[in-house]
């Protein structure tokens, strides 16, 4: 079988790339045709992310192996296929290219081949130029400063004269040297 991705931004409203897939490859392979199809470098901690009926977040695919605590099984890009996760035309994935900012693209498996296979994946469609990797937040402060307070002296009267005593708070039953979060 063969996959037919259409992936979309809501950053850039002309961008859009397709890319074709065999459903036996492996999300890495799909990652790396989206980073080539973009200019992206290959130096983030991208995911792609399984969405549910309305783009509800369901499972995670990450690029590496990270160490959880919980009993949910994680997945790992190099080891699994697209088929273990996709299998019905219109489904949703995020491919979160920008974690620190948490910035995405939007696919949907537009088609779904059946009788057909590809040795490799290629884009086979490209339009528009894709939104920037990476949001340099120094410089975003720069163009953008965060506006300062309107109206509004912040100084000492701001906070009570009096502050807060240690017989305002509620303290009881509190360990604080255990060690353990509250």
């Amino acid at each position: 079988m063969v996959y037919r991705f259409t992936i979309i931004s809501d950053e850039v409203e002309n961008f859009m790339r397709e890319i074709k897939i065999d459903a036996d490859a492996k999300f890495i392979e799909l990652h790396k045709l989206i980073l080539d199809s973009c200019g992206y470098k290959d130096d983030q901690m991208t995911s792609f992310t399984i969405c549910e009926d309305g783009w509800e977040k369901g499972q995670e695919i990450t690029l590496e192996k990270m160490d959880t605590d919980s009993d949910s099984d994680s997945y790992v890009m190099a080891e699994t296929e697209l088929s273990e996760f996709l299998e019905d035309e219109k489904q949703h994935l995020l491919y979160t290219f920008d974690p620190l900012a948490d910035r995405c693209f939007f696919i949907e498996l537009s088609e779904i081949e059946t009788g057909k296979s590809l040795d490799k994946g290629k884009v086979t469609r490209k339009i528009g130029d894709a939104p920037q990797q990476s949001i340099d937040f120094d410089d975003m402060l720069a163009r953008n400063p965060i506006p300062a307070s309107e109206g509004r002296d912040i100084d000492d009267d701001y906070y009570s004269e009096e502050g807060i005593s240690d017989e305002d708070l509620d303290v009881e039953g509190l360990d604080i040297t255990d060690g353990e979060p509250f």
